[in-house]
């Protein structure tokens, strides 16, 4: 990972950047900070400082806290219900925004206070470890400093294809600490694909079974190599372990959002229940072993898919307490459809014009059933196609046109596009050969800061409907939780100050000359979140 980390940085940064000292009194904090006053002083952390807490709910934060002392300071402080000198005190009953991820921190000579409701005290509690030395065997001296922070975006998104590529619960729950370190709040969790069903349903068990599993996979670029490694691979995740995931993420105030991918993206579930292909006599299926785009999809004609997807759902609402369940509904081809007598009866008995307002139907009825659980969706942009579901929350990809159009209808968004630079499994640096095997694309650090994901044709009384900005990392070429790790460091901290920080306040050389290079300073000394 050292080697790969190391890549990342010069590519981003530069390794001359990143060796510069401090330029200005910015505190070395990413996201920054709405508003900050730097004080004459320090405040030294010691032996014999003490946590304080109110309540038992700024308990859970102040332990975090003292966990993350002890492991990378040799520090273990007590925890304590009253606050004094020398104390890091966590308080949520002097909170004053009604904001819940607003936080305060004020840090005083004796005295460092984060103010704020439960999520705004995690967050304060961030925006403080970041401020603690680079070096763990230095004595623990603080800026003082008041600060005043909450965020642009109520939602800040990072995504993960484990479709492609399955990775470990363990490496997951790291991906959501790095999510929570820089104050990102949701994470959406890309469960299946053409390549793989991750997610159990023990209503219809082959999913993973048969569905979990492809024969090989393609070695080199998809466009251009034909070579396969002719090893099996696969894997899933036990219902157990998809609550031990959420329960986790929980813990570190992020949201986990599950996809299920509808009706395009459906060839590992074909595999295991080809009877919902198109036609009389569907099949054989099997899961992709290669990338891009397939004809086979789910047969909107047929009944028993959406009994089998309704079953889907009703395993997976349970699983994540999410007020949003993603359905996917991208890139889904209508080949099939047009010579499918199934999907063509559908057409004629609804009265709709083409397979595009088939695929309106298929959403709009998922949506419906959906809706009645007390959910609602989230779609890729191609959901605009043929009519938007009702209720829908668009997820904007191709460019920021899909937000605009479903923001003026009213409908909330998401800026998820890779014009913004939001596909960090794109290249990084423009010296291209330097890197992995990539899908293609360029999505530099600079590019990632430079965005504001507030499309600018998007009506003022409209802009209340973009709900924030995510950055996605599909994993074709991704095979590995290192080639994660170097795809989403180190844009995620611009990804994070984006989604965080009135774009006026911005200002990329502080950024990428201290603030970021302070961060990755930290990260190249441990390698841990």
């Amino acid at each position: 990972m050292k080697k790969l980390f190391s890549l990342a940085l010069a590519l981003s940064i530069g390794a001359a950047v990143f060796a510069q000292e401090k330029k200005d009194a910015t505190l070395n904090i990413v996201p920054l900070p709405q508003q900050v006053q730097i004080k004459n002083g320090t405040f030294k952390i010691n032996a014999n400082t003490k946590i304080a807490f109110d309540s038992e709910e700024d308990k859970k934060v102040a332990t975090l806290f003292q966990d993350f002392l002890k492991s990378n300071y040799s520090l273990n402080l007590s925890l304590v219900k009253s606050a004094s000198s020398n104390t890091i005190y966590f308080s949520s009953k002097n909170a004053k925004s009604t904001n819940a991820e607003a936080y305060e921190l004020n840090i005083s000579s004796d005295r460092a206070t984060i103010s704020g409701k439960a999520a705004g005290l995690f967050y304060g509690m961030q925006s403080l470890i970041q401020l603690l030395p680079v070096d763990k065997k230095a004595s623990i001296e603080i800026q003082q400093a008041s600060i005043q922070d909450e965020p642009r975006f109520a939602y800040r998104g990072l995504h993960l294809d484990v479709g492609r590529h399955f990775f470990p619960v363990e490496f997951v729950k790291k991906y959501i600490d790095i999510l929570a370190s820089y104050k990102l709040n949701t994470f959406h969790w890309h469960l299946t694909d053409d390549q793989g069903w991750r997610i159990e349903i023990k209503s219809h068990p082959k999913l993973t079974q048969i569905g979990g599993y492809r024969k090989q996979t393609l070695l080199g670029n998809y466009k251009t190599d034909g070579d396969y490694d002719n090893t099996p691979y696969g894997g899933f995740y036990t219902q157990d372990q998809i609550k031990e995931v959420v329960a986790y993420a929980k813990a570190k105030y992020v949201t986990v959002i599950p996809e299920i991918e509808m009706p395009g993206h459906a060839l590992a579930a074909l595999s295991a229940y080809p009877e919902l292909g198109c036609g009389d006599k569907p099949g054989p299926y099997t899961a992709a072993q290669t990338w891009g785009v397939f004809d086979d999809v789910f047969c909107a004609g047929k009944e028993e898919t959406f009994k089998l997807l309704e079953d889907v759902i009703d395993e997976v609402i349970p699983l994540f307490p999410s007020e949003y369940i993603h359905i996917g509904g991208d890139e889904c081809p209508k080949t099939k459809w047009k010579t499918c007598p199934f999907c063509q009866k559908r057409i004629k008995d609804n009265n709709l014009k083409d397979e595009h307002e088939l695929q309106s139907y298929f959403i709009q009825r998922m949506e419906k059933y959906i809706n009645s659980k007390g959910k609602r969706i989230i779609g890729w942009d191609e959901i605009l196609e043929g009519g938007l579901a009702p209720n829908a929350t668009v997820m904007s990809w191709r460019g920021d046109q899909g937000a605009i159009d479903a923001a003026n209808q009213g409908h909330d968004v998401i800026i998820t596009a890779n014009s913004y630079g939001l596909y960090f499994d794109h290249k990084q640096g423009p010296d291209q050969n330097r890197e992995p095997l990539s899908i293609g694309g360029l999505s530099t650090l600079s590019k990632v800061y430079s965005s504001d994901p507030m499309p600018s044709k998007i009506a003022e009384n409209n802009k209340k409907h973009v709900l924030g900005v995510q950055a996605n990392i599909w994993t074709e070429y991704i095979g590995s939780s290192n080639k994660v790790e170097f795809t989403v460091l180190p844009r995620v901290l611009a990804l994070s100050e984006i989604a965080w920080t009135q774009p006026e306040k911005k200002n990329w050389k502080n950024f990428s000359e201290q603030r970021a290079a302070n961060q990755l300073a930290k990260l190249d000394q441990t390698n841990t979140f």
